[in-house]
């Protein structure tokens, strides 16, 4: 079984759960999820099988795209509601749509964040929700992020029981970013604690929420067994990798993992590049550590056999 599926992860679940269920019910162990969601975030995670599992690494390189909702007047441990209360101050003024959307215009671009205590990120050899977990504070390296588009999709609403104020927006970003953190900087910019209230992954990489399965539905499809038809080839996953498709006398020294000159596939031709024959992708050129006017293959995606 080789493809890559679109899976809708349900809330209360981790990635790795997912992964854990979907080796039982397709009855295989070569798997692999393209990038974390949280327990409460609910959305498309694409799952590699077979084969497919050799473009996790570009797959996780893809933008994503969210929907979701901020809330200031408090902040958490976690960042999300699911965490514990650090900071509460009242909102008793509702900021107004073009304080908000202004703040939310300015971090639009290449930005720089810390990642929440409550993440995977190593530091020391240890992720640092381990450090969180025991009580540890440690320093956490900045990074950078891209924020492709960061708007507000409704009107703030105050609840004047809670003294706070939400509303929900809408990301596309790049690799690595974290909204909750998003969502707190830019509380602070407006002057509160904050906190993402709700989050939901609407894309990720050349996938969308309408090409998802559920659990419950790979189940059924696995038991009718036409699950190899509803999953997509592993070159859905490098759509976003310059490829070239090449003729036979170039195909029989790519098949032996040549090395080749630069200029082979083209002087237009930037790397990594997927080498295409007859359709299919079958490996991935970058360039040579050494021979700076060659390149070597990098990644095989098929047996030549």
């Amino acid at each position: 079984m080789d493809g890559i599926l679109p899976l809708w992860k349900e809330r209360g679940m981790t990635s790795h759960d997912c992964v854990f269920k979907l080796r039982k019910i397709l009855k295989t162990k070569k798997i692999g999820h393209t990038g974390t969601l949280d327990p409460d975030v609910d959305g498309v995670l694409p799952i590699c099988i077979g084969n497919a599992t050799k473009v996790v690494e570009y797959m996780m390189e893809t933008g994503k795209s969210y929907i979701g909702e901020i809330t200031l007047g408090f902040s958490t441990t976690t960042e999300d509601k699911s965490g514990e209360i650090v900071e509460r101050r009242a909102v008793e003024k509702t900021p107004s749509i073009e304080e908000i959307d202004q703040a939310m215009a300015k971090m639009e671009g290449i930005i720089t964040q810390i990642p929440p205590m409550f993440s995977a990120v190593k530091v020391n050899g240890k992720r640092l929700y381990e450090y969180a977990r025991a009580g540890e504070i440690v320093e956490r390296p900045s990074r950078s992020a891209r924020i492709k588009k960061f708007i507000r999709t409704t009107a703030p609403i105050l609840n004047e029981e809670e003294k706070t104020v939400s509303w929900r927006f809408e990301v596309d970003c790049g690799k690595g970013t974290y909204v909750r953190t998003l969502s707190v900087d830019l509380g602070e910019s407006l002057g509160y604690p904050a906190h993402m209230s709700d989050l939901t992954r609407t894309s990720s990489g050349t996938f969308e929420s309408k090409d998802c399965l559920t659990l419950s539905q790979v189940t059924d499809i696995m038991n009718d067994e036409t699950i190899q038809e509803r999953l997509f080839p592993l070159e859905y996953g490098i759509k976003e990798l310059d490829s070239v498709e090449i003729d036979e006398e170039l195909w029989n020294k790519v098949k032996n993992g040549a090395v080749l000159p630069r200029t082979v596939f083209g002087n237009q031709a930037t790397f990594p590049l997927v080498v295409m024959y007859e359709g299919l992708a079958w490996s991935i050129y970058g360039k040579h550590p050494v021979k700076l006017d060659s390149v070597k293959p990098i990644k095989g995606l098929r047996s030549f056999q």
